[in-house]
């Protein structure tokens, strides 16, 4: 019998635990959240649509990951940032363009 490392076991728990959580939003959120893609994510894939409702959802998630595609160098400090510049008090939203020609984020999200 095979025993797996407890932490492989725990980032298991925590996936699972992500999933349920962002499948318990409610259909009017993701509704609401589609309206507010940037026009320029319109017809992009629906990866990359999702992943832009993802992050105006669920900005604190994103904001604790990383982005690996080397976009430090655009002063990007999580993968948050790939989608979102700001939020204005205003409660609008400033979008970044990078995420839609970018696997790597996408991927992230």
């Amino acid at each position: 019998m095979q025993f797996r490392p407890i932490s492989v076991i725990l980032v298991g728990l925590i996936v699972l635990a992500t999933l349920g959580i962002s499948g318990c939003s409610s259909g009017e959120e993701h509704s609401e959240s589609m309206s507010m893609l940037p026009e320029f994510a319109h017809d992009a894939p629906v990866t990359v649509q999702q992943a832009y409702q993802f992050a105006i959802e669920h900005p604190d998630i994103l904001a604790n990951h990383p982005c690996y595609c080397g976009c430090g160098a655009m002063d990007h400090l999580s993968n948050l940032n790939c989608y979102i510049r700001e939020f204005n008090d205003d409660g609008t939203i400033v979008f970044d363009s990078h995420a839609v020609g970018c696997g790597i984020c996408v991927d992230i999200a």
